[in-house]
């Protein structure tokens, strides 16, 4: 009976190691980097896309704001693996799950200032990808401590862990210095901006910087600030210096995600900083104007802009909106309002065009995107009923 035991005993622990040199063998091929760490190359498995496996595997910080969607889907699309650090409710990056396939998304909860939580979170990543920016200061959380701590923090860390390429997404006119319209001293968040590139480059000199411009698409900030109720006064709309002499030139998420991927696979990308923007300038009035007849609010219905200087009560609108618990109310602040009166400046360095980013035209997108704010949504109009709004004048970027 002794016997049957150990014979019995010695079977099962035979088949125990058996079946765990299987299951080793078994393992996904991005498992074996966290075992060995080799080449990424030598990784490499599936014919590309989702269901492959590129080689990469992306850390991407700030991956649950708006830009962060658009870029993880398209690091999906080329087999990347994906680790999202969050800092809030997991609910806010669960649908990033369906970027990739199944265990090519992984999550981490996190905080801005644990450097042992960052550490393990880049840990076995070849690129990291700050999105990480702040609309507004919180109690918690400056600009100071969001785009140039925090933006150091995260180069300095991933070159001590032998990240290969580091992304940073700065702000464009974040390096022009520019006189405070209803700030005193300008805008903090564009003045943190360029201080956190510098600290970036200090910290990771091969890094790879984006300035984009005002960014639009699905739940932006930009198209939904000036369609917001609360960014006007009744049906008016104040705007600085009455939106005369002020230019822009918004440029498409779609865009700046795909610049993105294309700095990744690029060599000669290394260490450059790129200006993301659109192919058109636009002067300010003309294009919140443009906004109000595709909403069909002109000056039918009462719309109307004029000069800010003649309204105090909006800036003080904009000064209580800051205190507000949660999130200012339609994300109005001045500091927003106070980089509204600055003009998009590019200063010659590469733009998106150099990464082989074919641009797009706001016109072809804003019907698109400014139908929910349509006036009287609700009507069901006949083909042909409504005239085309008229387009903005623009001057081209080129």
């Amino acid at each position: 009976m002794a016997l049957q035991k150990n014979v019995f005993s010695l079977r099962y622990g035979l088949n125990a190691r058996l079946g765990a040199v299987v299951a080793v063998q078994h393992r996904h091929s991005s498992d074996v980097r966290f075992l060995t760490r080799p080449e990424m190359s030598a990784l490499k498995k599936g014919r590309g896309g989702r269901s492959s496996f590129s080689g990469n595997v992306a850390t991407i910080f700030g991956a649950s704001g708006f830009m962060g969607r658009y870029l993880c889907n398209r690091l999906g699309k080329t087999g990347t693996q994906m680790i999202i650090p969050y800092r809030g409710d997991h609910y806010d990056v669960r649908p990033l799950k369906l970027a990739g396939d199944l265990g090519q998304v992984l999550f981490i909860p996190y905080h801005l200032t644990d450097e042992e939580v960052i550490r393990k979170a880049v840990k076995h990543s070849n690129i990291v990808i700050n999105l990480i920016g702040r609309d507004w200061e919180t109690m918690n959380f400056s600009f100071e401590k969001v785009h140039v701590e925090g933006a150091e923090r995260l180069a300095r860390i991933s070159k001590e862990m032998g990240v290969e390429k580091f992304i940073h997404v700065s702000a464009l006119n974040s390096n022009v210095e520019h006189e405070g319209y209803i700030v005193k001293g300008g805008s903090q968040f564009l003045k943190t901006k360029g201080l956190g590139e510098q600290a970036v480059r200090a910290a990771f000199p091969e890094a790879i910087v984006f300035r984009p411009s005002d960014v639009y698409g699905q739940e932006d900030r930009f198209l939904r600030y000036y369609a917001g109720l609360w960014r006007h006064q009744g049906r008016l709309l104040p705007l600085p210096k009455a939106g005369k002499g002020i230019w822009k030139q918004p440029v498409y998420v779609s865009d700046v995600a795909q610049g993105i991927i294309n700095a990744i696979k690029d060599h000669d990308a290394v260490g450059k900083t790129y200006e993301a923007v659109g192919p058109r300038r636009y002067e300010l009035v003309e294009l919140v104007d443009w906004f109000h007849r595709v909403m069909r609010k002109d000056e039918n219905y009462g719309y109307m802009s004029y000069d800010m200087k003649w309204d105090p009560l909006f800036k003080v609108k904009a000064m209580i909106t800051e205190y507000c618990p949660s999130w200012p109310v339609n994300t109005l602040t001045r500091d927003k309002v106070e980089r509204e009166a600055v003009s998009d400046t590019t200063t010659g360095l590469p733009t998106l065009e150099d990464l082989d980013v074919p641009l797009t035209k706001m016109e072809d997108r804003i019907s698109w995107e400014l139908r929910p704010f349509r006036a009287a949504n609700y009507y069901d109009e006949e083909v042909g009923e409504f005239e085309p709004p008229a387009p903005p004048k623009y001057i081209s970027a080129n």
